[in-house]
């Protein structure tokens, strides 16, 4: 077989689109071209095969006779090789697991963990998509997702993952060291701001309900700078949960008071509803859920030695550190 004397690829899928639908326009707009690119590949196909496929009536197009049976031929034979790439992408795709997360829980709550299920599962290439783009599992090539959001989500599998709280950190040594030991002492020193930590909600929960929202300071758009702005020393931030655990576990921020913000909004772990099936999803599903149970019991042990720790006190319990646990280094 010489495949040097097989037709440009280009023309005969033009063929074949305009074959299908009687129409060079139509064809066109299929495969995102001009009506003339088309109009000019089927003529160039033409002159090589010596053939006339169409029959032109003005700007009326239809097969001849030997253009039906070449048509037919051609779409056989393009079908074909469309089969054998997919199949082909298939067996790679078999082995990748892509999940998509929010970029500060991928930063701040999955990176330190993951090495554990990339080491008991080898035989899949992961890929963390780390975005603030909502997922839209008919169109993205995304296996799961981690969202943070209400639990709506209908056609989907969805499990409520982790539950969020907010609640106010600082570093150790911020104001050398003099903590604020009562809420009403937020007054005296700057609360550093983000446009998804709101303070009024927490403000609420700890009886200033007459405290209006922080006005002044540096408005941070990213949850990850946010928090390392505290770390710094630069104020006291209104944080998560599940972003802050490394840093309390560290001893690089303490939890101030005993008080929880509520949170509109939960982390879910959502997949189409055929993929929870699949054995990569549901490895990284099981992996996650036993991550959130032990992230929850180190919650508490990192904080148990209160709001006044130090570095050295915090993270501090039983025969490991919460640090160690965490696979975080202090």
């Amino acid at each position: 077989m010489d495949l040097r004397q097989l037709p440009a690829l280009n023309a005969i899928k033009a063929f074949e689109a305009a074959a299908r639908h009687e129409s060079f326009s139509r064809a066109a707009d299929e495969l995102f071209v001009t009506h003339g690119a088309v109009s000019h590949q089927i003529r160039a196909l033409e002159a090589e095969l010596g053939i006339t496929l169409f029959a032109r009536d003005g700007k009326r197009v239809r097969l001849t006779e030997v253009g039906r049976r070449y048509a037919t031929q051609v779409r056989a034979a393009l079908m074909a090789l469309a089969d054998a790439t997919r199949e082909v992408r298939a067996g790679d795709r078999e082995r990748r697991l892509v999940v998509s997360m929010l970029s500060s829980f991928a930063a701040r709550w999955v990176t330190p963990r993951i090495g554990s299920f990339i080491e008991a599962h080898p035989q899949w290439d992961l890929e963390l998509l780390s975005t603030n783009n909502l997922t839209d599992f008919t169109r993205d090539d995304v296996d799961a997702a981690i969202r943070f959001g209400y639990g709506k989500y209908s056609g989907l599998h969805a499990e409520l993952l982790l539950e969020e709280i907010f609640f106010p950190a600082c570093s150790p040594t911020f104001n050398g060291g003099n903590l604020p030991k009562v809420p009403t002492d937020l007054a005296r020193f700057p609360l550093l701001r983000s446009a998804d930590e709101l303070w009024r909600p927490w403000f609420d929960a700890a009886g200033l309900t007459d405290w209006p929202e922080p006005k002044r300071g540096v408005m941070y758009e990213d949850s990850s700078n946010l928090l390392q702005a505290a770390v710094d020393g630069q104020g006291i931030v209104l944080t998560r949960r599940s972003l802050a655990m490394p840093e309390i576990a560290a001893g690089r921020l303490v939890r101030l008071f005993d008080v929880d913000g509520p949170s509109p909004w939960q982390y879910y772990f959502i997949c189409p509803l055929h993929m929870i099936q699949a054995e990569r999803v549901r490895a990284f599903r099981d992996w996650v859920f036993e991550e959130v149970g032990r992230f929850r019991q180190l919650f508490e042990l990192a904080c148990t030695a209160g709001p006044q720790a130090g570095p050295q006190t915090a993270p501090q319990a039983g025969p490991k550190t919460a640090a160690d646990a965490l696979h975080v280094s202090p």
